[in-house]
């Protein structure tokens, strides 16, 4: 693993991460906790995750994962459900620590770039032997609980044990096919379960390397030091790729220059090498679905992003579009192996697996109602799957609403069109009242004036309503100017909008707000 700090690298061994994670693992036995004490990290991505992770499972603990963007009611929650006794601090994006100063019963220890003053330091608490008898667990044992991001309400821990996990990644890195010589970028949160299955575990598997982000102002840097052979991402960040490369060198221009062979090589080269990306050979992206606009678009440059679909519930095992075939584009892919998948009349997909998880923590109502009678998990997405298994996601079973007219709108595929456009970040369609929905939009950074919006946005409103039905046509844009972030409920840490939040702020409070409408 590599580290950068300033103008520093720091690289650890196999035997350096071999010998941390059993100091680590010696500290927590010598704590005298019971066996499968909840242990917690929160933290932003650093090797010091990694290996607190092994450590804990040496000790034979659970480890709990809080993503660092979380807000403070929800670090108190995690704390408190899952009973953390112990907690690593790193690195985090919102600073809620001052809600660990409330809980005087907690052990902290800092990693070395984070800011929070802990009980301990990293470097005094592995000032100490080795474990040497490590736990060894059964599969059945639980390995983590990981908490869902809660964009529907509380977020729930869900618990996976070391069958499924291990299932997952062996299953996962036969599909990758990643070898000791790949190179990983660990930037997405390892709080999440794709970064922690597709990197951590994946790493540990192949023997490949892995290169972390110091901080946000230094990706860039980070990514042209790891130059990853495997890079995933999520739509917002690719969003952010093609909004670079165009406003650099303009969205005409790159056409023209992509048209002229022999020209449209060397362009394409350069653009990949400005990117970090001219030596990776599988692209990814997951979280949330990617326009096909977007998706053609990086297909004019060589880079064939493969589109997954998973869920904290399945071990984020469920469907990849790899090998690539741009022929489905749009699509989710297929189903893993391993993996069963059906649609219900009703039109909801269905995931069987060894991936799935064992349920919900302390919460056996909702997981008696996660999965059916034999055994398939109720993902709650709505999708159709074609006659050569290929998986295209229509929506959320939880987000349809009913109009006043009594007609069905699922927002999800109508919000996915609206965001392919680069001047909107995040977008929300609503209009349970109403007898035509309407979108809210979170603006993004643009250089489109005031003045501009209004015009711009007619004719995003008439070029989308040319592509939907006529009960899903939108009857306004509503432009937001609002912050919209984890730490005021408005998104989640993984970056999905909490409709529900949305929703509440908003209605009754749209005449407040820039209206676009073609009438």
């Amino acid at each position: 693993m590599r580290q950068t700090v300033g103008k520093k690298s720091i690289a650890y061994t196999w035997k350096d991460v071999a010998s941390l994670a059993r100091r680590v693992a010696n500290r927590l036995v010598q704590q005298g906790l019971p066996a499968g004490s909840r242990i917690g990290i929160y933290s932003k991505n650093c090797p010091e995750w990694f290996i607190a992770d092994l450590g804990i499972m040496m000790a034979g603990h659970i480890s709990v994962p809080i993503l660092s963007a979380v807000n403070a009611d929800t670090l108190a929650h995690i704390i408190s459900h899952a009973e953390i006794q112990t907690l690593f601090v790193g690195q985090v994006d919102i600073d809620a620590t001052l809600e660990l100063q409330a809980c005087p019963q907690l052990n902290t220890i800092s990693f070395p770039l984070g800011a929070f003053e802990a009980a301990m330091p990293w470097h005094q608490y592995i000032e100490c032997g080795e474990l040497r008898e490590l736990h060894t667990p059964m599969p059945e044992d639980i390995l983590t609980i990981i908490y869902t991001s809660g964009s529907t309400g509380v977020p729930k821990g869900v618990v996976h044990t070391y069958r499924s996990f291990s299932f997952a990644v062996s299953c996962a890195q036969q599909e990758l096919m990643l070898t000791t010589g790949d190179r990983l970028l660990s930037y997405l949160p390892l709080g999440h379960v794709v970064e922690r299955l597709l990197i951590e575990f994946v790493s540990l598997y192949t023997g490949c390397n892995v290169w972390f982000v110091e901080q946000l102002d230094t990706f860039s840097r980070d990514i042209q030091a790891c130059q990853p052979t495997f890079f995933v991402s999520v739509p917002r960040l690719w969003a952010k790729f093609q909004q670079s490369v165009e406003q650099q060198i303009g969205a005409h221009k790159l056409t023209v220059l992509l048209s002229i062979p022999g020209i449209n090589m060397l362009v394409r080269r350069a653009i990949k090498k400005r990117l970090g990306l001219n030596k990776a050979n599988v692209f990814a992206s997951g979280s949330a679905p990617l326009p096909v606009s977007t998706l053609h678009w990086f297909r004019r440059l060589g880079i064939n992003i493969s589109e997954g679909w998973g869920m904290t519930e399945n071990c984020g095992f469920g469907t990849v579009n790899l090998p690539f075939r741009g022929d489905k584009a749009g699509s989710i892919g297929h189903a893993m192996a391993g993996v069963t998948l059906r649609i219900t009349p009703e039109g909801e997909l269905q995931s069987h697996s060894l991936a799935n998880m064992q349920g919900y923590y302390k919460d056996e109502k909702s997981t008696r109602a996660a999965f059916t009678a034999d055994g398939f998990l109720q993902t709650g997405d709505l999708a159709e799957i074609d006659s050569e298994g290929y998986v295209v996601l229509t929506g959320r079973l939880k987000d349809l609403f009913k109009t006043s007219k009594g007609k069905y709108i699922a927002p999800a595929p109508i919000e996915t069109l609206l965001t392919a456009d680069p001047n909107v970040e995040f977008a929300c369609v609503m209009g349970t009242w109403l007898p035509q929905p309407v979108a809210l939009v979170k603006l993004n950074d643009s250089v489109l004036s005031s003045e501009q919006y209004t015009a711009y946005f007619k004719g995003v409103l008439t070029a989308l309503n040319k592509r939907l039905e006529s009960h899903e046509k939108l009857d306004a844009i509503y432009l937001i100017d609002d912050i919209w972030s984890a730490e005021n409920g408005m998104i989640t840490p993984t970056l999905k909008i909490r409709r529900h939040q949305i929703e509440q702020r908003y209605a009754g409070q749209l005449q407040h707000y820039r209206k676009v409408s073609i009438s």
